[in-house]
């Protein structure tokens, strides 16, 4: 796990590194990354706004005129009202969550960071955090800001995830491939 690949791909990829430059050229990468986590909060927070942003039926004007006023509410810079708004002309607010995602990834990589996704089955402890960030650090040579996610479906183990690269060590996938070895014998 030493290659720590950040980049960013697709529609949201090209959309975030168009908002990193920009953001880059007004110096103002920490204002919007602060802005983007807002819109996100309330993405996560709001069936109604997530309908809005992904649902095809919704007309771009429609979509635009409550992108700006939410945008003034939640206080959002220029550019950052901008890019939602661009989003929303040119039909692609359904990528916003994944353009946000794929921003803080130039913004972590730009800061020489590495972001680690990490999925377990049970919410990890304190201990369980530090020892894993620990270990992290030992692999990868550098700190790594953890990302933790909880799926009961995998059972057991660790799902961890740096850049384009994935350790999967989880129960669930362990079995499969049991079974996959038990079938090829016989």
């Amino acid at each position: 796990m030493a290659s720590t690949d950040q980049t960013v791909s697709g529609v949201a990829g090209r959309y975030a590194n168009a908002l990193f430059e920009l953001a880059r050229e007004e110096k103002s990468i920490d204002r919007v990354a602060k802005d983007l986590a807002t819109v996100q909060a309330h993405l996560e927070g709001s069936d109604d706004l997530q309908r809005l942003f992904t649902q095809p039926s919704f007309r771009a004007e429609d979509q635009g005129a409550v992108v700006a006023d939410l945008g003034k509410k939640m206080g959002l810079s220029a550019l950052t009202g901008n890019f939602l708004q661009t989003l929303a002309k040119n039909r692609r607010l359904a990528a916003a969550a994944d353009a946000i995602a794929a921003f803080q990834t130039l913004v972590a990589s730009a800061r020489g960071e590495v972001t680690a996704e990490v999925t377990s089955a049970e919410k990890l402890s304190a201990k369980q955090v530090s020892d894993l960030k620990a270990a992290l650090k030992s692999a990868l040579g550098q700190e790594a800001n953890i990302s933790l996610a909880v799926d009961p479906a995998i059972l057991g183990g660790l799902i961890i995830k740096v850049g384009s690269r994935m350790l999967d060590n989880s129960l669930k996938t362990k079995l499969q491939n049991l079974k996959i070895a038990m079938k090829g014998t016989g």
